[in-house]
């Protein structure tokens, strides 16, 4: 693409991805427990002085709290893929690596945040890799078709020049066959600045270009939409968190307010109120006018505890209801069946399932790659997820117990409760079936053995006992 070509193209999406971004960074904020209660200002009279002395501010994480409901409970046990062999389901998970599960929990993660994650692919020295990319840095390109298929990948981050100093804005153009590099000083205008940037090393020359041929087939960008409606997990809530930090802060400032004794005095005799402090601790007595209006009385502030505490509660409870998250009240817990326990899961299991329903189309583009790779024939790409929650195991096993001749052995073992790999627990049931096989046949032997030897030894005896 041409430098004019590729000019036009950032200024078509960059201003859409600008409000992409600050969205993200709120999402983001507030994960890490950073509402909007720290920021605002602290409030005045109209002379200028405090209206109140205590200005607490607390945030109460609860998005970042559901979002960790959300990634713990889908990820924890991460999906087990199955394109046909054994042999070939190890391959995958082999290049699929160590990270795979932090991986899944970073996409479930950014996608909640900012409403979609990515994960870029390459070939490198070490063969296949991946990794999640800031959803901040991607610009995606659609194609006008129904089904939006990627069309290509801007991909925005910073650079520092070391040696220069300068602060640079490097752009990435991904597209199915290359990728071209680009950079502009970040403050220099998009028109004057940005040129061509060689950041990759040609294979064959080992000189440094601006275009790099990755042979992926497609473009090597894989999203991860958050659910159907690609929004984040914190635009239902925001609202909610901002009020219960609101009331509670407030509630909190109150009680600090109320510790401190305010003092009313009508008529006093003096003209300094340090000369009254100090009388007061001296003498424990003061100078009043003589005047029958005259006196000390302190002032009492009311705090509405009742119903601030009812709007807590009720906030609190439009928070998870609203986020689609588990309250974890301990008057929720008990000895429940699984079925209850299932109950009080359904508001979590229903946005997961949203989630997990655009992450198995994310996920098998991912395998497919894997497998194209390594030359593995890929048709349709099993996923067995399993969900990371209190549940009834008694219960569980007694399911699959009863349901041994009734469906296959996999499904029964990738059901058990303590079952993690349904494959590698196959291969050791055959082993130990193999093992306990040999030992028949070894005990079988003998006993045969012993019954040759004693026919052997009658007919040289010339007969049985009774004959003799």
């Amino acid at each position: 693409m041409k430098i004019e070509e590729f000019k036009k193209l950032i200024k078509k999406y960059e201003p859409y991805h600008t409000g992409f971004v600050n969205g993200a960074m709120i999402g983001e904020r507030y994960y890490k427990n950073g509402s909007d209660i720290l920021f605002g200002e602290k409030k005045e009279d109209g002379e200028g002085n405090p209206l109140r002395n205590a200005d607490n501010r607390i945030p109460r994480n609860f998005h970042g709290l559901i979002v960790n409901q959300k990634a713990s409970y889908a990820f924890t046990v991460p999906p087990v893929f199955d394109v046909g062999g054994t042999a070939q389901n190890k391959r995958i998970t082999g290049l699929l690596g160590d990270e795979y599960i932090k991986n899944c929990m970073e996409l479930c993660v950014n996608a909640a945040n900012t409403s979609i994650g990515w994960v870029h692919y390459w070939t490198g020295d070490k063969g296949f890799e991946w990794a999640v990319v800031d959803s901040k840095q991607i610009i995606p390109i659609w194609d006008r078709s129904l089904k939006r298929r990627l069309a290509g990948i801007l991909r925005v981050h910073e650079e520092l020049d070391e040696a220069s100093g300068d602060n640079y804005i490097i752009y990435e153009y991904w597209t199915d066959t290359e990728c071209q590099a680009f950079r502009r000083k970040s403050s220099d205008t998009i028109e004057e600045g940005t040129n061509l940037y060689d950041m990759f090393i040609d294979p064959e020359t080992g000189e440094m270009t601006a275009d790099y041929k990755h042979g992926m087939e497609e473009t090597p960008f894989i999203p991860f939409f958050n659910n159907n409606i690609h929004t984040s997990d914190l635009e239902n809530i925001k609202k909610l968190i901002d009020v219960y930090d609101k009331v509670y802060s407030g509630f909190i400032n109150d009680l600090d307010d109320v510790q401190e004794i305010i003092l009313v005095l009508t008529g006093y005799g003096g003209t300094e109120m340090n000369g009254f402090l100090q009388d007061l601790k001296k003498y424990k007595t003061i100078e009043l006018d003589a005047d029958e209006h005259s006196g000390v009385s302190t002032l009492n502030i009311e705090i509405p505890v009742e119903a601030r505490q009812m709007v807590l509660d009720i906030t609190r409870k439009a928070i998870f209801e609203q986020g689609q998250g588990f309250d974890p009240q301990p008057e929720n817990f008990g000895n429940q069946s699984g079925e209850a326990l299932k109950f009080m899961y359904s508001l979590l299991e229903m946005k997961v399932g949203l989630m997990e329903t655009e992450f198995r189309l994310g996920f098998a583009k991912l395998i497919r790659a894997i497998c194209r790779y390594c030359n593995i024939p890929c048709g349709a790409v099993g996923q067995t997820w399993t969900r990371n929650r209190i549940k009834n195991d008694t219960e569980q096993a007694q399911i699959c117990k009863e349901s041994v001749g009734i469906v296959s052995k996999k499904t029964i073992l990738k059901s058990h409760p303590l079952v993690s790999d349904a494959d590698e627990e196959l291969l050791q049931i055959k082993k130990e079936e193999k093992e306990a096989e040999e030992k028949e046949n070894i005990y079988g032997t003998a006993f045969s053995n012993e019954e040759k030897d004693g026919i052997d030894s009658k007919s040289r005896n010339g007969g049985s006992e009774d004959e003799s």
